[in-house]
């Protein structure tokens, strides 16, 4: 088990997932990774006083979007195994930004904001109390921060270039604000070697992502663990948090998406009790929740969340 620190260098980042990129580096199940990681403007500054760079992708693609990190190529992966990432530490940067409004996309248009003047809000990340502050209309305003990472997925089967705003049923751009620190995240190997991109730092975020953004911000650390299950056959995400069972659905249809994180909740549910499925269903429905996880990256996200806490089971 070995400790590999990845730097915060132009030829480590990808603004796309491809089976044709060079791995960034090669790991071993059990290995641990440390890695910071851009804002999504490509930048970073450390500390307030610092310079901002910037950074590109580490080869021309046509179309680069979200910054991360990646590939890592993952020593014995193969189709139809699992990836397990251990999310041990997320520290956000010192900053943060998001905008509402202004360009003509799906978000806009249903809240009538296409066409107007964008917000761009600027916020300044307070990790010792676990807050945020932006000058909003002339008013200092804070909220909560919970970080959480945005991109966490694995290449898509095959050779194509894929971008990064759509989740995938290998993870990706999944955008749910429950991926927080002590999540174990499991994600189903479609490619040779896994192929592990991370990025997309948040520091809060609503569920739904309602105007296209989260405070998007730098992190200053993200540490996880990669364990590789070689007789675990999944077929889409799933994940564990310090408290929750959390499923996880994906398309354009909002209903057929909620639907596939329903179903896998309730099987899961059954076999986790060791219940019938109806049963699942039924305790589902009285415990767990469905939510948006967001509605802006043309493929939409649903989360089933169940909070282990509310459920007592005799032994």
């Amino acid at each position: 088990m070995t400790v590999h620190t990845i730097p915060l260098q132009s030829k480590n980042l990808r603004g796309s997932f491809s089976g044709s990129y060079a791995p960034v580096i090669s790991v071993r199940s059990g290995d641990t990774l440390q890695i910071t990681t851009p804002d999504i403007q490509w930048g970073y500054s450390k500390n307030k006083g610092a310079a901002y760079e910037t950074y590109t992708p580490a080869e021309e693609e046509a179309e680069p979007k979200h910054p991360v990190i990646g590939p890592i190529y993952i020593e014995g992966a193969e189709p139809g195994m699992t990836v397990e990432i251990h999310l041990e530490r997320i520290t956000p940067g010192w900053y943060g930004r998001n905008w509402g409004g202004g360009a003509a996309n799906w978000q806009n248009d249903a809240m009538q904001l296409s066409g107007s003047t964008p917000a761009q809000l600027d916020w300044v990340l307070d990790r010792e109390k676990k807050e945020a502050a932006a000058v909003i209309s002339g008013k200092m305003t804070t909220i909560p921060i919970r970080p959480f990472l945005g991109v966490i997925g694995l290449q898509p089967r095959g050779h194509d270039v894929y971008p990064t705003p759509p989740p995938y049923y290998t993870g990706g751009n999944i955008d749910c604000k429950e991926l927080v620190e002590n999540t174990r995240l499991y994600l189903p190997v479609e490619a040779d070697g896994a192929g592990l991109y991370v990025g997309d730092g948040h520091a809060a975020q609503g569920d739904g992502e309602v105007s296209g953004t989260a405070i998007e911000c730098p992190m200053d650390e993200v540490k996880l663990t990669v364990t590789l299950h070689k007789e675990m056959d999944i077929t889409q995400p799933y994940a564990e948090t310090p408290d929750s069972l959390i499923t996880f659905g994906f398309d354009t249809d909002l209903n057929i998406a909620a639907a596939n994180a329903l179903r896998d909740l309730v099987r899961r549910t059954a076999s986790l009790y060791e219940i019938k499925q109806e049963e699942a269903a039924a305790l589902a429905s009285a415990a767990a929740d469905l939510r948006i996880s967001q509605v802006v990256n043309g493929v939409k996200g649903v989360h089933g969340i169940l909070p282990f806490h509310s459920i007592q089971r005799n032994t």
